[in-house]
């Protein structure tokens, strides 16, 4: 074997153990991640019928964003992904604000959470229920989405008392690129707070644990998040926000 064929072997054998490098360090923190989780879901549901709700929202959130600051840190400093996240900040301290963002994939809302110490969620129902995530979404206040004028109520009185409100108008992770149509829940509850809609743009190289993604399918590391932030708009009649959001949507991520 020559000196160039034997350089060759050991080059592949390099970029293979990089490769389980990788794969290794990505289901580690995966797991790692799900083992928080889990644990305050549990510690949560032991929490939830004991604390007055205005000291079990702040405490549920608070530690919801900790845990999820904490995993997008680690898979930071892992070199793992490259985020550009900080013009989340510019938002923080902003109430009675709908943030809408599109929903390319299952980590969107993990990175805007890490970002935003207290804002509320819609979820859907079975994620409610879940075993790792629903103790802790409970005690947080967050929203289940399962009865649409029970959402659009609850989210307009979450508005109108001053909390900032996360919704992906899409309703589900992205179908049809750039951006699905919207469904009009959001549009509703804007309208009946008079509460403004930030419109939030998430970009990504890849398309992670979107649509028919599966959960343990290694991506091509590293991932790269970029968010931005489009237009603060005053919502208007339904039809017309869903268009103007739509057509932002659609514009900014073509």
């Amino acid at each position: 074997m020559t000196p160039m064929s034997n350089f060759g072997v050991l080059a592949r054998l390099g970029r293979q153990c990089h490769q389980w490098t990788d794969a290794l360090t990505y289901y580690a923190l995966l797991g790692f991640f799900g083992l928080l989780c889990l644990s305050w879901s549990m510690l949560a549901s032991i929490l939830y019928p004991l604390l007055p709700r205005r000291w079990g929202i702040p405490l549920g959130r608070f530690m919801i964003h900790w845990i999820f600051r904490l995993f997008v840190s680690a898979m930071h400093a892992s070199g793992r992904i490259r985020c550009d996240l900080d013009v989340l900040n510019e938002l923080r301290d902003k109430p009675g604000l709908l943030i809408a963002a599109n929903h390319p994939g299952l980590l969107d809302a993990v990175l805007m959470v890490a970002y935003l110490p207290q804002v509320a969620c819609i979820m859907k129902a079975e994620i409610w229920d879940n075993l790792f995530l629903g103790g802790g979404a409970r005690l947080a206040g967050y929203l289940r989405n399962d009865s649409p004028l029970t959402l659009v109520r609850q989210g307009a009185q979450k508005l109108r008392d001053g909390e900032q409100l996360l919704v992906f108008p899409e309703g589900s992770r992205t179908r049809d690129w750039p951006a699905s149509r919207c469904k009009k829940g959001f549009a509703l509850m804007a309208a009946k707070s008079h509460a403004p809609i930030q419109l939030v743009y998430i970009e990504s190289n890849q398309r992670f644990l979107g649509h028919g993604w599966p959960l343990l399918r290694r991506p091509d590391f590293p991932l790269h998040f970029r968010v931005r932030l489009g237009p603060c708009l005053v919502a208007g009649k339904v039809d017309d926000t869903l268009r103007e959001v739509e057509n932002s949507f659609r514009k900014a991520l073509s």
